[in-house]
């Protein structure tokens, strides 16, 4: 077998002559079973069969119980580092290090959940104490063991860390956001990789106390600050929790807040969270959801909106619709897409051209402004919607198929459509009647 993780040394004076690009081929003694590449920490089973540890613990993961080589059923999970073997193979790439082999590091031992526990307590205690540099400390420990390895990352949010630090934060942003700026950012960062909440964590990071944390960071810290704490909102919004979606309307300036976000473009993975934040709040069920809706109208994010479906990528069309569409359910969301000339244009355009999710949220809102159209602009969108081709868009989705609600909107759009086309297409007629055709 050819060896292909190692990197090839740079051929200079002092490996002149040598063969950098000649092929290693590896000990079959020293290839891991299930993916046949050399072992970088070999570990034995209760079977008697060493594997590679991120290969064999990948295979327990994805729900197997069996030995992958033997097939027996594995009642003892424990994986015993095969020391020896591993010294063997670090021989063999220090020996065939002129070939570009590169000797594999010595693996650090995995922790345990009593590792995670001990580290836990110890948090909590500083947090007890509101010791800031203490908590940092114990925090950034986590993070070096989390970067140690994916099995690390997994003990430690299996056992109970989400809920620890999101008390944390909770705690030191209860005491005052200015003085602990430091360990809330530092505990923020930790919980970001942690993701998705645990319901404890969940409860704790939609305190009022964190939310204004968050808010805070939006509006003081620089870019890597304001993703971590946008990305946490999207995650405490997603569980549904109307306390949470109060808790942060509550806080004075947060929509004007989340246009801006929208509007600046700070960075990709801010505007895509800004998007979703405001999806889940203008898609509550809270009490005061239309004087919501009408809130973020009346702040112009319609404009914002059809501003990301100029140029933007499938991931922020898909977003922009579904809010787009949201807000059309109201009356004053449909007047202020009637006054923007783009609108109708941008919806037909964006039908059959990004995803199946824009078709069906392009024609959903063409329908809510053309079928409940007020007096003052009746025949307006539906006109509008004729003269860019959305007729024949529409015939196309029928053809290629889309969701039975999709199919009703497109085919009742099509029937209000039909009697404009023909006084449309007479006006077309009547202003080309009298031109002669160059020959």
């Amino acid at each position: 077998m050819v060896l292909g993780w190692g990197r090839r040394k740079k051929n200079n004076k002092n490996n002149k002559g040598l063969k950098p690009n000649m092929e290693v081929v590896i000990p079959n003694q020293f290839k891991c079973p299930i993916t046949l590449d050399l072992m970088k920490d070999p570990v034995t089973l209760s079977t008697g069969i060493t594997y590679d540890r991120e290969s064999v613990e990948r295979w327990f993961d994805e729900g197997n119980y069996t030995c992958p080589l033997t097939n027996q059923i594995v009642k003892n999970f424990d994986m015993i580092p095969n020391h020896s073997l591993r010294i063997m193979i670090q021989d063999w790439c220090v020996e065939n290090s002129k070939n570009g082999v590169e000797r594999i590091p010595t693996p650090r031992i995995p922790i345990s959940p009593i590792d995670v526990s001990e580290l836990l307590f110890r948090v909590m205690e500083s947090v007890k104490g509101l010791d800031q540099y203490g908590c940092i400390g114990l925090v950034q420990k986590m993070e070096k063991w989390s970067n140690e390895s994916e099995r690390n990352k997994k003990c430690i949010v299996e056992n109970g860390a989400t809920s620890a630090l999101a008390l944390a934060f909770d705690a030191f942003a209860n005491d005052s956001i200015e003085r602990n700026v430091v360990v809330l950012e530092v505990i923020l960062s930790a919980l970001n990789w942690m993701f998705p909440l645990q319901l404890e964590a969940q409860k704790s990071l939609g305190s009022k106390a964190s939310l204004h944390c968050m808010v805070w960071f939006l509006k003081h810290q620089d870019v890597k600050g304001k993703e971590k704490a946008i990305i946490a909102l999207k995650e405490i919004l997603s569980f549904g929790d109307e306390k949470h979606v109060e808790a942060l309307l509550e806080i004075e300036g947060v929509n004007q807040l989340l246009i801006e976000l929208i509007n600046k473009r700070i960075s990709p993975i801010i505007t895509k969270a800004s998007l979703r934040v405001i999806w889940y709040l203008v898609s509550s069920n809270s009490n005061f959801n239309e004087k919501l809706k009408f809130s973020f109208v009346e702040l112009d994010l319609i404009s914002s909106i059809l501003n990301i479906l100029i140029d933007s990528e499938k991931s922020f069309c898909e977003k922009a619709l579904v809010i787009l569409d949201s807000l059309l359910s109201c009356d004053f969301g449909r007047k202020k897409a009637y006054e923007n000339d783009l609108t109708i244009p941008l919806l037909v355009k964006k039908i059959l051209r990004v995803s199946p999710l824009t078709t069906e949220y392009s024609v959903s809102s063409i329908w809510k402004m053309c079928k409940f159209e007020e007096k003052n602009y009746e025949g307006k969108a539906l006109i509008e919607a004729l003269q860019v081709g959305g007729f024949q868009k529409l015939l196309l989705v029928l053809q290629v198929g889309c969701s039975d609600d999709t199919k009703d909107k497109a085919t009742e759009l099509l029937k209000l459509m039909n009697p404009y086309r023909a006084e449309l297409e007479e006006c077309i007629d009547s202003d080309f009647k009298n031109l002669k055709r160059s020959y």
